[in-house]
Order: structure tokens, then C-alpha cells, then sequence
């Protein structure tokens, strides 16, 4: 009986799921990325978000079948940088991930969009769509890095790369307007990537959240 209401949940409100899986990645990703199985399980990890995500995907107005086929080739990349210690795919895999987390946010914010009244699966949605844009500039935040090595400085060892828990931290601080953090943008292209998350997070609360939260208080 329980298990009926719990698969009932999930099927009633599948953004939750989602939210819930990738708050729970940003508490694995600073507890398993220096750990000699870290790589390994957090190549997993990032198969199971992509997965559910894309089956996120197939309840919005987005195609399931341009998910897939952004994801498939993302997936096979993060087997192989887990399995076979390939580091020159780290750009081509973050670069696939980034343009398939911006493909499933904007799915998302069709979804909540496309009515005039707020579900509780839509406020759900709300929060998975803000971490998915998170994640989405993380993966072109390790781009960029790659790209161009130093493009980020922060006050512990300034000529390292930056590990992804410290630009998942910069990502979220960006998106949210709260702060840069200790991690700065030091080239051009950094900036610049910094800047236009600065303001899609700006426009994503104002045109997105605002909305949603009039609806809620309007329905009431």
C-alpha cells in the first residue's frame, strides 16, 4: 500500500523527483570527487540525472526524442571518462551536458508556462528548472575552463583548475544574485559567461517565479 502511494507521488509530481536528485548530487559531488571510486560513482551519478531528466522531458512541450539525442552521446562520453581515464572528452561531454540542461530548462519553463494556474507539480518544476540552469552553466563554466585554462582564480591555490563543486558553488551564487564567492572569473570569456547567467537569473525569477507565485496567490 505504501509503495502504491509512493510510485502515485512520483507520477503526480515527477519534478520533485528531479529536484530532489539533483539537491541530493550537490551534496555527492564535494564528498565523492576526491575519493579514488569518486569519478566512477559520479560518472554514474550524472547517467541517472541525465536519465530521469530526460524522461522529464516527455511531460513538457519540449521533444523527448532531441533530449535523447543529446543525452545518449553525453551518457557514452561520461562512461567513457569513468571507465577508461579520458580526460580530453571532458570538453565535449560538458559541452553536450550544457546544451541538454538548457534544452530540458526551457521545457520546463514551457511547461509552467503554458496555463493559467499553478500545480503543485509546477512549483516543483520552479525549483528543478533553477538547478537545472545551474548545472547548465557549470558544465560551460568546465568548457570554458578547458577551453581556456586559468579562466577562474580563487583564494585556495589561484592557478589550479577549478574542481566542479567550486563552480557548481560560483553557478548557483551567480544564478541566485546572491554573491560571486570566493571563485572569481579572471578571462573575458569567464566574464562574460558569469554575466549572462547573472542575467538569466535575474529574468528567470522575474519573469518565471513571479508569475507563478501571482497564480498561487490568485487561485487562493
Amino acid at each position: 500500500m505504501h509503495y502504491a502511494n509512493l510510485l502515485n507521488l512520483t507520477r503526480r509530481h515527477p519534478s520533485a523527483i528531479l529536484l530532489l536528485v539533483q539537491l541530493a548530487g550537490l551534496l555527492l559531488y564535494p564528498l565523492l570527487e576526491t575519493t579514488p571510486g569518486g569519478p566512477v560513482a559520479l560518472g554514474a551519478f550524472g547517467v541517472a540525472v541525465l536519465v530521469i531528466t530526460t524522461g522529464m522531458v516527455e511531460r513538457t512541450p519540449g521533444h523527448t526524442w532531441i533530449s535523447a539525442c543529446i543525452a545518449l552521446p553525453a551518457i557514452v562520453l561520461l562512461v567513457l571518462q569513468s571507465t577508461m581515464d579520458m580526460p580530453r572528452l571532458v570538453p565535449w561531454s560538458a559541452a553536450l551536458e550544457a546544451v541538454f540542461y538548457f534544452y530540458a530548462a526551457g521545457s520546463l519553463i514551457a511547461y509552467m508556462m503554458k496555463d493559467m494556474r499553478a500545480t503543485a507539480d509546477e512549483l516543483f518544476a520552479a525549483g528543478a528548472t533553477f538547478t537545472l540552469l545551474a548545472w547548465g552553466f557549470t558544465h560551460l563554466f568546465v568548457l570554458v575552463q578547458e577551453w581556456q585554462p586559468g579562466s577562474f582564480a580563487a583564494a585556495v591555490d589561484p592557478q589550479a583548475p577549478r574542481t566542479w563543486t567550486e563552480l557548481m558553488f560560483l553557478s548557483f551564487a551567480l544564478l541566485s544574485s546572491t554573491g560571486i564567492g570566493d571563485v572569481i572569473p579572471i578571462k573575458p570569456l569567464a566574464r562574460g559567461v558569469s554575466t549572462l547567467e547573472m542575467f538569466a537569473g535575474v529574468m528567470y525569477l522575474a519573469a518565471v517565479v513571479s508569475r507563478l507565485i501571482g497564480l498561487t496567490l490568485l487561485r487562493r
